[in-house]
C-alpha cells in the first residue's frame, strides 16, 4: 500500500510541467466525484419526497427546525 509520504516523495520526483498537470487532473476530478455526490444526494431527495417520507416545508420551518439543533 502506498502512504501518503511516499507517493509525495515520487512526485516531486516529477518534473514542474508534470507535477502541475498531476495537479490540475487531481483537482477537476475531485470537482467531479463532488458533482456525483451531490447528484446522488439530490436523487435520493427526489425518490424520498415522491415516496412520502419527506414533506416540503417552508424556509420559516426550516429555520425553526435548525434553531432548535
Amino acid at each position: 500500500m502506498t502512504t501518503i509520504d511516499s507517493a509525495l516523495q515520487e512526485i516531486m520526483r516529477m518534473d514542474y510541467n508534470s507535477r502541475e498537470m498531476l495537479l490540475e487532473i487531481l483537482q477537476k476530478r475531485q470537482i467531479e466525484a463532488r458533482r456525483n455526490d451531490v447528484a446522488k444526494s439530490a436523487k435520493q431527495s427526489l425518490k424520498d419526497y415522491h415516496s412520502g417520507r419527506i414533506t416540503p416545508a417552508t424556509a420559516d420551518e426550516v429555520k425553526t427546525r435548525l434553531n432548535s439543533l
